[in-house]
This record gives C-alpha cells, structure tokens and sequence, in this order.
C-alpha cells in the first residue's frame, strides 16, 4: 500500500470521520484523534469534538492523551524488546532472578514470558491506591500479592504483572524506567512528546480526564490510573503521555521491524516473536499484545496477523502487517465519568470501516 490513490486517501479520510462524528454526536467522548497509515506513512488523520466542556479546543496531532494501558505495550513491553533484543533478559528465565525480593509461594515457577503473556497466575488488580498510602507501602503491596492461579494455566489480564515488569526492566537495565523507555524507545524513534509526567508547560494540550472521586478534582496532566498515581506517576502498567503524530511513528517503527527512518530502535527477530500468539490453548495474547479474537477490538476484519492494545481512557492502537496498515484512536472517553462505555463499538466500528475502505492487497515486507 506504499502507492495509494487520492481516491483511497478520500475514501478512508471518510470512513473515519463517519464513525468518529458520529461517536461524538452519540456522546461516547468529549473529543478524539483518529490517525490511519501504513509502515511508509500516514493515510488519514481526523480530530473530532472539544477536548472538555470547559475546553472547546478540537484534538489535533499534537493533542497530549493519557494513555493509560496502552504504557503497557508502547512503554514496557518496548523496553522489554530492547533487553530481550541485547540479550540482557531472557524471556524463559524465572523472574525471581531478575527481582529476587519477589518471594511469594509459587513466584519462583513464574517467567517473564508469563508476565508478558499475561499468564503467570497473579490476580488483576488491587486497589493498592485505597490500600496504602505512599509509594513504598504500594510497592510492598504488589511483592506480597498471592498468585491465585498455577503459572502457565490460564490467563488473566493483569495490572500486577506489568508493575513487576516495570521494576524489572529497572532492575535490569540500573535505569529509571522512565528514562529508560525516554532513551532507548522514544528519542531514538523520533517521539519527542511521549513521556511519563508530562511537565507543567504541556498542560494546555493535555485533554481532560475523569471528575475523579478518589481526588475530588477534574484529572488533567496527572495520570488518571489511581494506582499508578499512588507509586509516583510511573508504572509498568500506565503512566504515559503522547500524541497522535508520536504514536503514528510507534506504529510505523512496529510495521517496519523495528526500523525508522534508517534509525534501528529494536531487533526485527525479537519483534516477530513479541506480536506471535503465545499459546492457544490459553489465549490469543502475544507478548503484551492482544491479537484479533473476534470479540476484541481488532474488529473482524484485519488478518491473523494483527496485534494491538486498549487503553481505559479511550485509547487504541492495531496494527496489521498483513494488510500494511494501522489503526490509531485517541479519545478522553473517561471524561467527564469512567461509566461512559460506549468506547467499546467505537473501537470495532473504525476498524471494521477502515479496512473496509482500502483495496485489497498481498501481504507486504518492510
């Protein structure tokens, strides 16, 4: 799809702003940036709606979105290919050697496969933002967590697991992990406005989250996730900030193996392992990447080859190296209230409509 018609670029510019206006008229988010592309560059890209009642700006590409789940793939999960890349982790080593303070009955059987794979048996949540009161109390919250579930039977999908991550990633590479993935994933792939505690000059551009009960305040330029707010606003599980053009590169630099720009971020070996469905008589998930099921919202029409995430704030991103393509949501759907789920029909609608907008084409090599 590197050759695309302006008639293509129309149609799929209009698929997208059918199913985003409409999502805005039905109330299923104040605001949204929707971006289509390929490893070669950008399709269509369309914002839509006000950032906030109180913020009439429309979204643009430089729009700043809390994240939330999707720090798990752009954030952790990369740092994980970059060690696992260098060699630096492997991923069928028990985690214990790499977080040996981890000692709960069972951990010493969990991998940093399972982790990723969301498999390893923990539980997915807790409320560690009710539980306790600093960082450290939070922490030890996290390390003392029973798993509930033999590694390796069955999955859950779980905010714990990816804390654990985090403090790896950490623990490995001696480097905070915010800065790691600052370093060694976003500078390097051109992504100069994704960070974790975005400063306070970003504000403005930041969209509005949730009238939040536990804080008894509108959330806007603190991570929304309450327990990644309870350990700093850094976390293996949500804490990111970036924008549209800054995610439209992330997705490229997947389609391209790892390559941007003649700039090498990852291995293009342990990419492909990282979007391979992991065990199937589990579930569909990759290393911390979901893949098409059906039901998720990959939508039914991309191909078997397709990985992507959520996140709870309304975001998503899917890319398909079958078909060459990526699909990117961007929305403040929590806002003003987390009981807005209308996010879920959205997801599946855009994607439905996108691929139904291109040409059919033969599988593409970057």
């Amino acid at each position: 799809m590197s050759l695309v018609s302006a008639e293509v670029h129309r149609t799929v510019l209009d698929s997208v702003r059918r199913v985003v206006d409409q999502a805005v008229h039905e109330g299923a988010f104040p605001g949204a940036y929707a971006v289509i592309g390929t490893r070669e560059g950008i399709l269509a890209e369309y914002g839509a709606g006000r950032l906030d009642s109180a913020d009439a700006s429309r979204p643009t590409a430089r729009t700043i979105w809390d994240l939330a789940s999707l720090t798990k793939v752009v954030g952790t999960t990369s740092a994980l290919l970059q060690l696992v890349g260098s060699g630096r982790v492997v991923l069928d080593t028990p985690v214990v050697r790499y977080l040996p303070e981890w000692t709960v009955p069972g951990a010493q059987r969990v991998t940093v496969r399972h982790l990723l794979s969301h498999s390893a048996g923990l539980p997915a949540w807790r409320a560690l933002y009710k539980e306790t009161d600093t960082p450290s109390e939070a922490w030890r919250q996290v390390l003392a967590t029973p798993l509930d579930t033999v590694p390796g039977t069955r999955f859950l999908y779980s905010d714990l697991g990816f804390m654990l991550l985090g403090r790896l990633v950490e623990r490995v590479s001696g480097t905070a992990l915010a800065d790691f993935d600052v370093q060694r994933v976003f500078l390097p792939a051109g992504m100069m406005e994704t960070r974790y505690l975005p400063p306070t000059s970003w504000r403005s551009r930041i969209a509005p989250t949730e009238q939040d009960p536990w804080r008894q305040r509108k959330v806007r330029g603190e991570v929304h996730d309450e327990n990644a707010a309870r350990v700093g606003g850094v976390s293996g599980h949500a804490g990111l900030f970036s924008t549209a053009h800054d995610l439209a590169r992330f997705a490229r630099l997947y389609l391209n193996e790892g390559t941007l720009d003649g700039t090498t971020v990852f291995d293009a070996a342990t990419v492909r392992s990282f979007i391979q469905v992991q065990d199937t008589a589990i579930s569909r998930r990759a290393l911390g990447w979901e893949t098409p099921t059906g039901r998720n919202s990959a939508g039914q029409r991309m191909t078997p080859m397709a990985f992507g995430h959520t996140g709870f704030t309304g975001t998503s991103l899917w890319m398909d190296p079958g078909q060459n393509l990526f699909v990117l949501l961007l929305t403040n759907r929590v806002n003003p209230t987390r009981q807005n789920t209308r996010i879920g029909t959205v997801r599946t609608a855009l994607a439905d409509a996108v691929v139904g907008a291109l040409p059919r084409v033969s599988p593409g090599t970057p």
